[in-house]
């Protein structure tokens, strides 16, 4: 009886543990939105845009990797993926649909997501 107990409690902290995680392909669609959000913080001079959205991409790229360290996902690893994704979509011109489709990941997948980027965004100055 002690160790059905023991085991029960076992699956109950497991599941618990994974409540807060990404799937790999949540985390592909998260780094590919960093690339992204990167490449709206850099954008090449000449390029049309309004400067809180450099505010907010870049918050939110901050945002995200917060999260991803709170759930487990190793730094080495989070930064890794990063890299590759922000080498794919550096220099490339702003998409305006792309940009509000990962905030309505963000959002969507990052508890209070909305949230934690307005008040990282009212920390830049």
């Amino acid at each position: 009886m002690k160790k059905l107990f023991l085991i029960i409690i076992s699956f109950a902290f497991i599941n618990i543990a994974n409540a807060e995680s990404l799937s790999n392909e949540e985390k592909e669609k998260a780094w590919n939105c960093v690339g992204i959000y990167m490449a709206n913080y850099f954008l090449p001079s000449g390029e049309t845009f309004e400067y809180s959205m450099k505010e907010k991409s870049i918050s939110s790229v901050k945002v995200w990797k917060a999260y991803a360290l709170e759930i487990g996902i190793k730094e080495k690893d989070w930064d890794e993926g990063t890299n590759k994704a922000v080498d794919k979509h550096y220099g490339s011109p702003y998409d305006k649909e792309l940009t509000e489709s990962c905030h309505a990941f963000l959002e969507k997948t990052i508890p209070n997501g909305k949230e934690r980027v307005k008040k990282v965004v009212q920390t830049l100055y």
